[in-house]
């Protein structure tokens, strides 16, 4: 582990990452927005079908799609009117992550099947691009800020792929320990949670060439999401932390200790538009907000309990969205 960077010299790399910085936020296609008056309200709505529905994404419109894995449907909220609409995927897909492009376009990452999906809403209509392995367990998935390619890990087949949007066409790198969470950062490199191995993967998509930057034994990282400043922000599941890395040293450099400590189990992890990081506790069904600048961490304890929070997303306005696995609601918080 790195030493912590003293505050001028964290200044300084990170105005080096924040040249490089473009819209996107945490890898998706609708900017993350920031909160005017942050209060820790809570609203939920229950899903239409509560089939370990999971992983929501906002839309150019502003509407929230979420991936019903075991209900086999991808299903999209207003938050206007409150309705829900729903899409049969095709058998046996699965879809376990998904995001919407600035088209409006709705990718899938097909668990069940060993596809990426697309999903035009409009059309309703739905292909489906098969992943080299012919299976692997497509995860999670995110979108350059061009919109050109999809990133995606394999967890079952410890692969990292990539897939055209244009073409389709898909290309596979075999790596380790059952990646998991992953994110781009400023250069265009592709990070990753190798959860199973206590480390992060790093692959330079120019080369192929693989890397890893190595964690304390237990960590078990999990998710991550990249700050606006260019920085990671990656959940730290087994010791109950949450790490900020510099991608361009490829060094962590701090670890900030969560309230419910090792047993408190940080899920999900997003960064709104001024670099404010929102993670889940899972186990105790909490989410929290934390400062860098000044290191406050603001708890919001949620309405039901067992949610099950897998994944978070903050909308254009700033609200954050999670949708509990385990209790069939999707959750706002502003």
């Amino acid at each position: 582990m790195s030493p912590r960077l003293t505050p001028s010299l964290l200044g300084a790399t990170l105005i080096l990452i924040a040249a490089n910085v473009v819209a996107g936020g945490s890898n998706y296609a609708t900017a993350p927005g920031v909160l005017a008056d942050f209060r820790g309200e809570v609203r939920e709505w229950p899903v239409p079908t509560p089939e370990f529905a999971r992983d929501p994404a906002v839309a150019p419109d502003g509407s929230i799609f979420i991936a019903v894995m075991r209900g086999n449907k991808v299903a999209r909220f207003d938050p206007a009117t409150a309705a829900f609409r729903e899409w049969e995927m095709p058998p046996s897909h699965h879809p376990h992550g998904l995001l919407v492009d600035r088209q409006g376009i709705v990718w899938t990452t097909g668990n069940g099947n060993g596809t990426i999906g697309r999903l035009d809403p409009g059309r309703g209509e739905i292909r489906e691009f098969k992943t080299l392995a012919g299976g692997g367990g497509p995860h999670t998935v995110v979108i350059s800020d061009d919109g050109a390619s999809l990133w995606f890990t394999l967890q079952a087949g410890n692969r990292i792929g990539h897939l055209e949007t244009a073409s389709g066409r898909i290309v596979e790198y075999k790596t380790s320990g059952g990646p998991y969470g992953i994110s781009l950062d400023r250069r265009g490199r592709v990070w990753f949670c190798r959860m199973g191995d206590d480390k992060l993967g790093i692959l330079d998509p120019e080369s192929g060439a693989m890397s890893e930057l190595a964690l304390p034994a237990g960590s078990r990282p999990r998710r991550m999401a990249t700050a606006p400043d260019g920085s990671l922000w990656v959940t730290l599941y087994g010791s109950g932390k949450l790490a900020q890395v510099d991608p361009l040293a490829a060094r962590v450099i701090r670890e900030v200790a969560l309230p419910a400590g090792p047993g408190g189990g940080p899920y999900a992890v997003t960064v709104d538009g001024a670099g404010l990081v929102w993670v889940n506790e899972i186990e105790t069904d909490t989410v929290l907000r934390l400062d860098p600048a000044s290191g406050e961490q603001r708890v919001v304890k949620l309405p039901t309990r067992g949610a099950g929070i897998r994944k978070m997303v903050v909308d254009a306005q700033g609200r954050l969205w999670y949708m509990g696995s385990h209790n069939g609601r999707l959750g706002m918080v502003r």
